[in-house]
């Protein structure tokens, strides 16, 4: 089929290349978001998706939004018979969706109807569940509400971040997505319509959500930092400035009010409503990202001081 792809993040990229090594498929275009600056020089960058489509002479459309017209009879002229999306990051209306014979694919990080939304990835791993996956499903006005085509399952280990798991999704994902178009091209795929029970929803998770709460359970923290590294990357104040944190290991240790910390020779701990937990490697504001032990031998830590 020929094929113009949407998607922009890192995770996208596994499946832009699967489907260019894939025999069947043509990518005669990419659509992603517009340049923008990152990292600390503010420099304007493409997106990786964009990146990778630069390296194969694949023409790259980014328009501002989906509905611009320049953008709507540029896709017209290419004839798409699909357009498979991962992770695009725009509103896609009717006028869009029409365009393709085969409608807008799109692969999503969760087995729906459970978490629709910007973030599935963190919102399983801080719900705790033990199982997710991926979904190929048509896209729809309503937010990630169409038809299944596949679904692939991944169990979510106690140490999983988000950036880990994600990276697994996006590389089982990719082959899903291709198998996906496969079947569609032989006509030997049907979607179903997805279930109306549990659909739950995972809305972006902001800076403000990355704020760690010592007062809520160790397993409740553990998973709360893990859900948000890297990105946005977990959070509390200490002295009053913003500290950073990494992923932590729960422990069996008890005696410490929520937020107090405990320097030990070997390791730092800190105080939650239940049992303490063992902090990994901090940033403190300037500094590089280090051991907590490191971070806390370099600064006076008195009896009783605590992470908010």
């Amino acid at each position: 089929m020929r094929v113009v792809f949407a998607g922009t993040p890192e995770p996208a990229v596994p499946a832009l290349r699967a489907l260019l090594d894939s025999s069947r498929h043509e990518v005669v275009a990419v659509v992603t978001r517009p340049d923008a600056p990152a990292g600390r020089g503010r420099k304007v960058v493409r997106s990786p998706v964009g990146a990778l489509a630069d390296e194969h002479g694949i023409e790259v459309l980014t328009p501002s939004r989906a509905s611009d017209p320049e953008f709507l009879e540029r896709l017209r002229a290419l004839e798409p018979d699909c357009c498979p999306v991962v992770a695009y990051g725009a509103l896609l209306r009717q006028e869009a969706l029409s365009i393709p014979q085969h409608g807008w694919i799109n692969l999503h990080f969760s087995l729906l109807p459970h978490w629709r939304g910007a973030a599935p990835v963190q919102a399983a791993i801080r719900h705790g569940d033990e199982i997710t996956g991926a979904s190929t499903f048509r896209i729809v006005p309503d937010l990630d509400a169409g038809p299944v085509h596949g679904v692939v399952t991944e169990p979510i280990d106690g140490t999983d971040t988000a950036g880990a798991l994600l990276g697994r999704l996006a590389e089982s994902g990719s082959r899903l997505l291709v198998a996906t178009l496969d079947g569609i091209e032989d006509g030997t795929l049907r979607a179903e319509e997805q279930s109306a029970d549990g659909v739950s929803y995972a809305p972006k998770v902001t800076v403000d959500d990355a704020k760690v709460d010592f007062t809520e359970p160790a397993r409740a923290v553990d998973r709360l930092i893990r859900s948000v590294t890297p990105d946005p990357g977990a959070w509390c104040w200490f002295h009053g400035e913003r500290l950073k944190l990494g992923p932590v290991e729960p422990t069996e240790e008890t005696g410490l009010a929520p937020g107090e910390i405990s320097v030990q020779r070997r390791r730092v701990l800190v105080g939650t409503a239940t049992t303490a937990v063992r902090l990994g490697e901090v940033q403190a504001r300037g500094k590089k990202r280090m051991a907590a032990t490191d971070w806390a031998r370099g600064i006076s830590i008195e009896q009783g001081t605590e992470l908010a």
